[in-house]
């Protein structure tokens, strides 16, 4: 017998244009409120509904995009508030030793694409 979280499977959209609000609802199923979601900040891509961010960055790069690439945040949208922390964030290569994106260049980016997929 499955746990209550397993039964509930995750629906993950790529989006590439503004979201419509049923994708916005599938997206937000799982965490009822919080959407996980990985951006493409060189692409402009926006996958989302996850259970783990890894998820979402996982389908975003069977579509192409490349690791250094994709950022992991949150978007609720009730209160259209963006978050900047995951774990897929840690990579002290590219500067950022943190789950939070630290670079305000980058977070700036991420949340112009989340706000512009996820807000109609």
């Amino acid at each position: 017998m499955g746990s209550r979280m397993e039964s509930r499977k995750p629906i993950i959209h790529v989006i590439t244009g503004t979201a419509t609000p049923q994708q916005v609802r599938d997206m937000a199923a799982f965490y009822t409120a919080h959407i996980k979601v990985a951006v493409d900040i060189e692409r402009g891509l926006l996958a989302g509904g996850g259970e783990w961010h890894a998820d979402c960055e996982e389908v975003l790069r069977e579509k192409g995009s490349k690791r250094e690439n994709i950022w992991g945040a949150g978007y609720k949208p009730h209160t259209r508030e963006v978050d900047f922390y995951s774990l897929i964030n840690i990579r002290p290569r590219q500067g950022n030793p943190d789950q939070d994106i630290l670079s305000a260049e980058v977070r700036g980016k991420v949340e112009q694409i989340i706000r512009g997929r996820l807000e109609s």
